[in-house]
């Protein structure tokens, strides 16, 4: 093991010149530095896994090599020749493309339509469709990515949406292509058909850079892996020379947490009771079929399935922010299902939900303005008729401690921190105010193992103060290991039901996919 900083390496003797190279890359903001010399080497040809805490700057150096941002100090070189980005234009024009880990698709147009939009192939004053779709054709064919270009973005599932990204920038004409977070939303039959396109792709000699904080992911699929730890690399390795525990410790100091709740915390007392719960969307269709199920105080009741499948539609209707066609919903003996929203969570429901930037933080508040939402008619955020700012302010500095949300101070705006930091306010606000029903939604999505084990070892504690948590998440091994309960939701109804003791995450994805029956039992045989 290396923990000098990296540079060109050998694989199987063969030398490979570099794709990338990024030499004291330096980027200051206001009262952070968010990388200082930074050095990375990147072979062409290879998978180059970069790991490191939220907040270690692996967002914002993949922005400055995509063209986002300019650094401060420092040089990238691409293919041995020195460059300057001014935006990611620049960066895409040299054969730097970059996937996002939330996907930038329009759901109503085509596959085609999808990827050309803003690369439109012109034939003198129209454009060229034919040539477009027999280019997405043939890149589809020999990347083995398997996508006809004339689907409906809204026909695909997570995975295929995934691949319709990476052909979005090999389309531009990408030979290096960054990964943030790829398998967040994937589950593990989906992960190992991404695996097998990275595979292909690099066998055609392009260069993938991979962002993860799944580190037996970046073990079975990189070349090499560079850890990055308080805006800094610290350690270039190759996976045959380390483990996860060994490359956790790297990361964050600590070894590699594990999703567990130990022991059994569950009472006999309902505190959620849903019965019948049916909702319909817009258009008349049916997007949850008479859910019915129960949480009992100190249960954690998990939620599996690939997403789109009416999970959020639900997280809505528990919330009252959209409407039932038929069922009830009960917190405790309190009959709620026409309750509003604010009312609900004043009688005690946290909510984390599953995309902190449109449903948790204003990017443009402060931290104790953050504090604020959501919870602006209790203590500590009003005095009377009036919001109390300087018990916002204190409750945020206590939030900021004990959650370990990693900023120069409360005044800053939320935007300035990174994800993960973001991801360890909202929960610290949500945990905030002995709630009695936990609706967490993702609640780790985007973090490192360090903010991951802290957010577990929170909702460990609160279970066992007879908190109720309703735990919605991709991560099966979150699933299983924080889960007194687990279900599947598939096509909008709950399919099956398995204990978190003796299912694998292969039994979940099957379920998940529908590959394993339509229901299935408490022990995880189809009835």
């Amino acid at each position: 093991m290396s923990t000098h900083e990296p540079t060109e390496a050998a694989t199987d003797g063969a030398t490979a010149p570099l794709a990338v190279e990024l030499t004291g890359i330096t980027k200051r903001f206001p009262g952070v530095v968010a990388n200082s010399d930074v050095n990375i080497s990147v072979r062409a040809g290879t998978v180059h896994a970069l790991v490191g805490e939220n907040g270690a700057g692996k967002s914002t150096l993949m922005k400055i090599l995509y063209g986002m941002q300019r650094p401060d100090e420092g040089t990238i070189a691409v293919d041995g020749r020195e460059v300057v980005f001014h935006s990611p234009a620049d960066a895409i024009e040299v054969g730097i493309g970059m996937v996002h880990q939330h996907f930038m698709l329009a759901d109503n147009l085509t596959v085609l339509e999808n990827v050309v939009l803003g690369a439109e192939p012109r034939s003198g004053l129209g454009l060229d469709f034919a040539a477009a779709r027999r280019k997405i054709s043939e890149l589809s064919t020999t990347y083995g990515l398997g996508i006809e270009p004339d689907v409906l973005v809204d026909e695909l599932g997570v995975g295929a949406r995934q691949r319709v990204e990476i052909l979005k920038v090999l389309f531009r004409g990408a030979r290096t292509l960054i990964l943030d977070e790829p398998t967040a939303v994937l589950v593990p039959q989906e992960v190992e058909e991404l695996f097998d396109n990275l595979r292909d792709l690099k066998a055609e000699g392009l260069t993938i850079l991979f962002i993860s904080h799944k580190l037996d992911e970046v073990l079975s699929v990189a070349d090499d892996i560079t850890v990055m730890r308080r805006g800094t690399t610290v350690a270039s390795v190759v996976p045959s020379e380390v483990n996860s525990r060994q490359l956790a410790e790297l990361m964050v100091g600590s070894a590699l947490p594990v999703p567990e709740l130990r022991e059994s915390t569950v009472t006999d007392r309902p505190v959620l009771t849903v019965d019948g719960l049916t909702v319909t969307a817009a258009d008349g269709r049916t997007v949850l079929n008479d859910l019915s199920f129960t949480i009992h105080a100190g249960e954690v009741l998990g939620i599996a399935g690939v997403e789109g499948n009416g999970q959020a539609e639900l997280v809505e209707a528990l919330m009252g922010i959209r409407a039932l066609a038929h069922g009830s919903v009960r917190l405790g003996a309190l009959d709620i299902t026409r309750m509003p929203t604010r009312k609900r969570r004043e009688r005690g429901i946290g909510y984390i939900p599953e995309d902190r930037h449109r449903q948790g933080v204003l990017l443009e508040g402060t931290l104790w303005e953050n504090r604020i939402l959501g919870h602006q008619t209790r203590p500590p955020n009003v005095r009377g008729p009036l919001l109390n700012r300087a018990g916002a302010r204190k409750d945020t500095e206590r939030i900021v401690a004990e959650y370990d949300v990693r900023t120069p101070g409360i005044e800053v705006a939320a935007a300035a921190l990174s994800g993960g930091n973001q991801q360890k306010l909202i929960v610290g606000r949500e945990m905030s105010g002995e709630p009695v029903l936990l609706i967490a939604s993702h609640p780790t999505r985007g973090v490192d193992v360090g903010a991951q084990a802290a957010i577990w070892e929170h909702i460990r504690q609160a279970r066992a103060n007879e908190l109720a948590v309703l735990l919605i998440s991709a991560d099966l091994d979150e699933l299983i290991g924080m889960s007194d309960s687990l279900r599947v939701i598939l096509r909008g109804k709950l399919v099956a039901e398995y204990d978190p003791k003796t299912v694998t995450p292969e039994q979940l994805g099957s379920a998940m996919t529908g590959a394993a029956g339509e229901v299935s039992t408490g022990n995880g045989e189809v009835a």
